[in-house]
């Protein structure tokens, strides 16, 4: 494809994902056609089903969007674990932060009795990715000598939970809940600071 064939393609995919999150909040995952999804977004049900053939590969690209990287998002070196659980930590905020997020998780929350395959996916395509990340990460800081981590899934769990506890779930069930920039990287810097205090080993940042 042309550069400009591509970017007319991504601006077309961008319409859908967006036509596609509203009307499953707005009708629910079952009512949301895809024929309706095509129509909100202002494209052919041709160009729909090119790019998303059944409306599970839709609902997996909304998740994939949600949770996409870049170029910022680099895995750090082990050796430091502070400057490392900081990059991890303020990622993961700027994730939860984005304006999408919430939206995905009511869909996945409220389709849950009837469609639990989509919280499969939410968890498999989304979340598990990055948590793995944060574990990969805690492992090599453990075999760098610069921690003492006997179960890494654990302390991923603690650091990512302390820091989703206070700047993601009150967004679901706290009308008008938000939190500052400034407030998101204190509560971000809290979590490390509690993580290298626990698992940094003697004379390691």
């Amino acid at each position: 494809m042309t550069t400009y064939h591509q970017r007319v393609a991504q601006q077309k995919r961008a319409l859908i994902v967006q036509a596609a999150t509203q009307l499953f909040l707005e009708l629910g995952y079952d009512r949301a056609s895809l024929a309706r999804i095509a129509e909100d977004a202002g494209v052919s049900k041709a160009t729909l089903f090119k790019q998303f053939p059944t409306k599970a590969a839709l609902f997996d690209a909304i998740v994939i969007d949600s949770w996409a990287g870049d170029a910022d998002a680099e895995v750090p070196p082990a050796g430091d674990l502070t400057a490392g659980l900081t990059v991890l930590g303020r990622h993961y905020a700027a994730l939860l932060g984005r304006p999408g997020m919430v939206d995905l998780f009511r869909i996945v929350i409220a389709e849950l009795p009837r469609f639990p395959e989509l919280a499969k996916a939410h968890f498999a395509e989304g979340k598990l990715p990055y948590f793995e990340t944060v574990r990969a990460y805690l492992v090599a800081e453990r075999d760098a000598g610069t921690a003492d981590i006997a179960d890494p899934q654990t302390a991923a769990t603690q650091f990512l939970g302390m820091i989703s506890n206070y700047l993601f779930w009150p967004r679901l069930v706290v009308p008008g809940w938000t939190v500052t920039p400034e407030r998101a990287i204190a509560v971000v810097d809290d979590a490390v600071h509690t993580m290298v205090a626990r698992y940094a080993r003697h004379g390691s940042r």
